[in-house]
């Protein structure tokens, strides 16, 4: 290949969108967003565009794609895609670009989205995002498809859900249940180390669970979020009282701007070490 070849061929390249590592900051229920990007299998929200138009989030799609313009015209978007060109709310924008242009009933056709606008741009400032969490897929064929094949494809599917429950006395946190434990996680859209010295408080005053037979494990981070873990014994809905009386809790610790004592220096420092994968 020649010189002017190699120039062309960088020349073509798209520019691209500088990363953001809090990719959902600014829409609608940050805390759900990503949530459904990264465990819920199976749920779906409808925000509004600045335009007025409705489009349908959902936590993935068919063939975990990337979206689908419906039958209706219903724009789709899959969250849990495998695409990613540095800063995902430009990816999903686009998907929501190219979705305006695909004739309906068929799928979106990702391409590389280059420098343009974010999910922060398209969406109406007013627009909310109640999300429902399903007990399976069985919503991407309701009303379209009720073929005996496709029924099959679906109860296969709906064979992998981990019963999941979003609590609603509080944002942001998912009850689930893998096997034969319960997990909580609560994604917390606090600044990281005001969120660690508040939970250090409540870990040194053994005030951080929610209440008997639950247990603070660890946590994990997820776009730009800390995203704290509890392991416990009850159903989701003996959960409702308990985690908003630890919110209670958790906002008079971040009010609190004394220094850390050692105690919960050494509480935070433990708390630091404890990232988990669930």
């Amino acid at each position: 290949m020649g010189k002017k070849s190699r120039i062309k061929n960088k020349a073509a390249k798209k520019e691209r969108m500088p990363f953001v590592a809090r990719t959902f900051e600014g829409l609608p229920a940050e805390a759900d967003w990503v949530a459904l990007r990264e465990f819920v299998p199976s749920a779906s929200g409808t925000i509004t565009l600045t335009t007025g138009e409705q489009v349908r989030i959902c936590s993935l799609l068919p063939g975990n794609g990337a979206g689908i313009r419906r039958p209706d015209g219903e724009i789709w978007v899959g969250l849990q895609v495998a695409h990613n060109f540095g800063d995902i709310s430009r990816d999903l924008a686009h998907v929501i670009e190219l979705a305006r242009e695909t004739e309906p009933g068929n799928p979106v056709r990702m391409t590389d989205p280059g420098v343009g606008p974010r999910l922060q741009d398209l969406i109406d400032p007013d627009s909310g995002f109640e999300v429902e969490v399903h007990d399976g897929f069985d919503y991407w064929v309701a009303g379209v498809d009720d073929s005996e094949s496709t029924a099959a494809m679906i109860a296969d599917a709906n064979e992998t859900i981990a019963p999941t429950v979003k609590l609603s006395s509080v944002e942001g946190a998912y009850w689930t249940e893998m096997g034969p434990q319960r997990f909580l996680r609560w994604i917390m859209t606090y600044d990281e180390g005001a969120l660690l010295d508040a939970l250090a408080r409540l870990r040194a005053a053994d005030a951080d669970s929610l209440g008997e037979g639950t247990k603070l494990i660890g946590h994990f981070r997820a776009h730009g979020l800390l995203v704290p873990v509890w392991e416990f014994e009850h159903d989701a809905a003996d959960l409702e009282g308990p985690a908003q009386e630890f919110q209670e809790r958790l906002a008079a610790a971040l009010a609190d701007d004394s220094p850390l004592t050692s105690e919960q220096r050494s509480a935070r420092g433990a708390l630091i070490s404890r990232q988990v994968q669930v």
